[in-house]
C-alpha cells in the first residue's frame, strides 16, 4: 500500500488530499484504500447507496472524525498539523440543519457570524434572497423543514471559506431553492472555491469541473 506523502504545496496542487482512507463503523468496514483529491474550482460529488459510508467520509474530510487508516493532507501538510487553519477555511453543513430552533433566522445568522468571526453583512438581504422575506423574526421552530434548511444554507452566502462540505444540502428544498443553491455553488467555484457534496438529487446545472467518486456498498 502506497503511504508516500504528497509533494510540497504548489499553486496548482490540491487543497485537500486523502490517501488510503479506511473507515469502520460498528464492526463493519465501510470503505478501504480510498484516495481522493480536491482542487480549487472543483466539485467532488461523493456517490453511493445508503449505508455505503458517504456521510462518514464527509465527517472525516471535515475533521470531525478520524479515519481508521490512511492520511489526510491540507495544502500538502498533514491535516492534524494544520487543523485550526483548515477549519478556518471550511464550511461544513451536515444532515441536520444546525440551527437553534428557539432563535429567529436573523438571530441564527448573527450567532454564526459572531462564532466564526465574520464581518457584518446585510442579513436581511441574504434571507430575502433565500425566499425568507417576512420570516426573519419568526422563531425557527415555527418554520417548515424547507424554510429551516434555507436558514441553515444562508451560511454559504456569508462565509469566506474556500472549502464547502455539504451532506445532502437539497433535502427538504423545493425546485426553486435547489436551483438557487446550485447557482451559489457555481459562483463559489468560479471564485476559486471547492465543494465536496453528497446528494441523491440530480444536479440540473452544468458544473465544468465535476468529479464523481462512488463508494461501493460493502456487505
Amino acid at each position: 500500500m502506497n503511504k508516500t506523502p504528497p509533494s510540497p504545496a504548489s499553486p496548482n496542487g490540491p487543497l485537500l488530499q486523502g490517501t488510503d482512507l479506511s473507515c469502520i463503523r460498528q464492526d463493519r468496514l465501510l470503505f478501504a484504500d480510498l484516495s481522493l483529491q480536491l482542487y480549487p474550482g472543483q466539485l467532488l460529488h461523493v456517490m453511493g447507496k445508503n449505508g455505503a459510508g458517504k456521510s462518514s467520509l464527509l465527517r472525516i474530510l471535515a475533521g470531525l472524525a478520524q479515519p481508521d487508516d490512511g492520511q489526510l493532507y491540507y495544502q500538502a501538510k498533514l491535516l492534524q498539523h494544520s487543523l485550526p487553519v483548515y477549519c478556518g477555511n471550511l464550511c461544513y453543513i451536515g444532515h441536520h440543519s444546525g440551527i437553534h430552533e428557539q432563535l429567529t433566522a436573523l438571530e441564527n445568522l448573527a450567532f454564526w457570524r459572531a462564532a466564526s468571526g465574520l464581518k457584518l453583512a446585510d442579513d436581511w438581504a441574504v434571507l430575502a434572497q433565500l425566499g425568507l422575506a417576512g420570516l426573519e423574526d419568526v422563531p425557527c421552530r415555527m418554520l417548515s423543514a424547507g424554510q429551516q434548511r434555507r436558514v441553515s444554507l444562508a451560511r454559504l452566502w456569508l462565509t469566506p471559506a474556500q472549502i464547502w462540505i455539504l451532506d445532502e444540502p437539497f433535502t427538504a428544498l423545493d425546485q426553486s431553492a435547489i436551483a438557487l443553491l446550485q447557482q451559489q455553488m457555481l459562483h463559489h467555484l468560479s471564485n476559486n472555491g471547492a465543494i465536496i457534496l453528497t446528494t441523491h438529487q440530480r444536479l440540473t446545472l452544468h458544473f465544468p469541473a465535476l468529479v464523481q467518486l462512488e463508494i461501493a456498498y460493502r456487505w
